[in-house]
């Protein structure tokens, strides 16, 4: 059984932990740089990304989760993990993990009033749309060469992957829609 962990620092991990015993995996909590050596995967969540870049620095954990990556293993990025996991964000000389050939906007659907929830066609997902969650949610403003745009909503690009990285602009672990996790699990 696939062992996915999820960076316990910030952010919605309870949730991220069910949905992964429920795609039929085990979830780690992830709080210290030795523990990625088991994982075949990681979830970076939702949160405050400026936060989690600090926590993730003071706790030696960025350039491990860079060197995890680039050793092959899987890292799924929501919301602000999207934001962590860019090449860049627009507007912002903040440092990011850059694992995807992406450029992010930043609360790109507006502020903690503004969220929302809608159906979405996802790429690579089989069935009916998927019940998509955006809370103060970025949005993915330029998909580079190396990745690929999985999903959008009014134009603007919320789900994309490069290899075995994927990220959402959405919340899939508050759905109860395993689909999208199950999806991540399998290119490991």
């Amino acid at each position: 059984m696939k062992k996915i962990g999820v960076l316990a620092l910030q952010g919605a991990v309870s949730e991220h932990l069910d949905a992964i015993e429920k795609a039929g995996a085990i979830g780690v909590a992830v709080k210290h740089p030795d523990q990625l050596a088991e994982l075949n995967g990681l979830i970076l969540p939702g949160g405050e990304s400026t936060t989690m870049r600090r926590l993730m620095k003071k706790y030696d954990l960025f350039e491990t989760i860079q060197a995890f990556a680039k050793s092959g293993k899987g890292v799924f990025g929501t919301c602000a993990g999207l934001v962590l996991t860019a090449r860049d964000i627009d507007g912002s000389d903040d440092e990011t993990l850059g694992l995807i050939d992406t450029v992010v906007m930043r609360n790109g659907f507006g502020r903690q009033k503004d969220s929302f929830e809608a159906p979405i066609a996802i790429q690579g997902l089989e069935g009916d749309a998927f019940p998509a969650v955006f809370i103060r949610a970025p949005y993915i403003a330029s998909v580079g060469e190396q990745a690929e745009s999985l999903a959008s909503i009014d134009g603007k690009c919320v789900a994309a992957s490069q290899g075995k990285i994927l990220v959402t602009a959405f919340h899939p672990e508050l759905t109860g829609d395993t689909r999208l996790l199950e999806l991540f699990i399998a290119k490991l």
